[in-house]
């Protein structure tokens, strides 16, 4: 096939969807091609493909006509292939093509999301972003998809870099060209913010936990008092008198149906609770304005990892401390009633669940600058259905131990004797796991994995106790080692999605699917 017939392909290509393509020339082995992934550039086409079971993207051009892009000669390659007057480049995965080719081709890049519905994607395996983009459909969510916490980087012993390496490869592959965005998730420090601003993530989402005073609910009125009068006026650019005048001299006006009134005791455990973890709030920001205001961010703001539920009137002082201070965030994720539990459904009433969530809603909009993020938000289908049913509920989730619960269930269809390895060594570390995450599983349902059938495994992921023993367990089970100091599940894991990509794919798939349909509602 000459180059120019290549060339003529990529028209014809863009219309097939997944499946691949077979191409072939003289000296160069089968490539099997994602035809979406077809682009062309400055003399050249840009193409994804597998050569054997690896991936690669390949750049064909004519021997007679060099690629005139930035940096084209910077590329690292494996292999080159002539063939009837044109030369195939195989060109490797790796961080420093990846940041070549994002100079060349705009929608390699992520974005800010703005005021829109996006959805987050955590992958901490780095193989399922291409099927969560084809999850969305025409679904009005944008994605995120490099999207790490630091907790989950230290867990996993990823670097920010290969997050983003496999979401950017995930885009061209799927030939993704609507805008899509990055999160650095759970910032706590300002080095923390080093290491992912340089990394290229536009969303910075800063978690205040370790400054919130969780024992505020449970103070007497001295104690309360005592707390409120150690308040830091100067650092709040604030003053009693103002702020009383702010939340006390009369009622809160949100919007023509919903007001709020508060008490003296309300507005002191506020500030007790809060005001330490706005100033932190305030400190990331400005380091961040300060230090990257050259490179587009948007800013996220967790307050959802505390003992107790946000009220109304803590999200409304939260967020307008945060205004009159000049921080400008995108996304509040609140503590919402009820149990947001890792990897299942939410607990709770819904219709007690609907009638504060509108209250927040309502919250949002009287400020009109950010919208609501839902943390913990995999698999919360029946609060989903709830927020698809609010109107003006412009919602960030974000989601991440779910895809990786997909991959297992991949495992445990394909490699059955894998996954009982894993579900054992799960279930053995699950009493310690389990301090840093918010679930209720009970390892004492759950047998051992010898006493389960091949066609009971799969159905154990419909089982709470088995979902979230697997989801604590991750970060142990991606990285232990077998005595000749190599990964004792991670490769093999990597190797049966690799071996069994579009059941992989179908499945998730299907279960994003499942996540946005309810937020389409008419």
């Amino acid at each position: 096939m000459s180059y120019y017939l290549l060339k003529e392909k990529i028209g014809r290509a863009s219309g097939i969807s997944n499946v691949l393509l077979t191409y072939k020339t003289d000296g160069c082995p089968e490539i099997k091609v994602y035809p979406k992934s077809l682009k062309e550039l400055k003399n050249s086409i840009l193409f994804f493909g597998l050569c054997n079971t690896e991936k690669f993207f390949f750049i064909a051009y004519d021997k007679n006509s060099l690629p005139d892009w930035e940096d084209f000669n910077k590329i690292k390659f494996s292999d080159t292939y002539a063939s009837d007057g044109f030369v195939i480049i195989k060109c490797l995965l790796n961080t420093s093509n990846r940041k070549i080719l994002q100079k060349n081709i705009d929608y390699l890049n992520p974005k800010v999301i703005g005021l829109k519905n996006s959805f987050g994607f955590g992958d901490r395996l780095g193989l399922a972003n291409a099927a969560h983009l084809r999850s969305l459909g025409n679904s009005s969510f944008l994605p995120i998809l490099a999207q790490q916490s630091i907790r989950e980087l230290t867990r996993t012993n990823r670097t920010p870099d290969e997050v983003m390496d496999a979401a950017v490869w995930s885009v061209m592959q799927e030939g993704y060209k609507n805008t899509w965005g990055s999160d650095a998730d759970h910032l706590k420090t300002t080095a923390d913010i080093d290491l992912m601003a340089n990394a290229g993530y536009t969303m910075f989402t800063f978690d205040p936990s370790e400054y919130v005073d969780n024992n505020a609910d449970n103070y007497n009125e001295a104690e309360l008092t005592q707390k409120f009068s150690s308040v830091n006026w100067g650092k709040l650019s604030d003053k009693l008198q103002s702020a009383v005048k702010r939340y006390l001299d009369q009622p809160i006006i949100v919007d023509d149906q919903f007001s709020i009134s508060v008490d003296e005791l309300s507005l002191k455990r506020a500030y007790v609770k809060y005001g330490n973890a706005v100033l932190h709030i305030k400190t990331l920001y400005e380091y961040l304005k300060n230090n990257y205001n050259a490179q587009p961010f948007e800013v996220e703001v967790s307050v959802d990892e505390t003992e107790s539920v946000t009220t109304p009137f803590e999200h409304y002082f939260f967020a307008n401390e945060l205004v009159r201070l000049g921080v400008r965030f995108i996304s509040l994720a609140p503590r919402f009633v009820g149990d947001f539990e890792k990897g299942i459904d939410y607990k709770g009433d819904p219709e007690i669940f609907r009638t504060e969530y509108e209250k927040h809603v309502a919250i949002i909009n009287h400020f009109g600058t950010y919208k609501i993020s839902l943390h913990s938000g995999s698999d919360k289908f029946s609060a989903y259905r709830v927020i698809g049913g609010i109107k003006n509920a412009v919602t960030h989730v974000k989601t991440a131990g779910t895809s990786y619960l997909e991959a297992l269930r991949v495992v445990a269809v394909k490699q059955p004797e894998l996954f009982r390895d894993i579900l054992d060594f799960s279930v053995s570390l699950y009493e310690d796991e389990k301090k840093t995450y918010h679930v209720s599983a009970d390892a004492n349902n759950v047998k051992d994995a010898s006493d389960y059938t091949d066609a009971e495994l799969a159905e154990l992921f419909n089982s709470n106790d088995v979902r979230q023993i697997l989801h604590v367990a991750f970060g142990k089970v991606l990285t232990v080692k077998n005595e000749t100091g190599s990964n004792k599940y991670k490769d093999e894991i990597l190797n049966c999605l690799r071996n069994n990509e579009e059941t992989h794919y179908e499945l998730l798939v299907n279960h994003f699917r499942k996540h946005l349909k309810p937020f389409e509602q008419e």
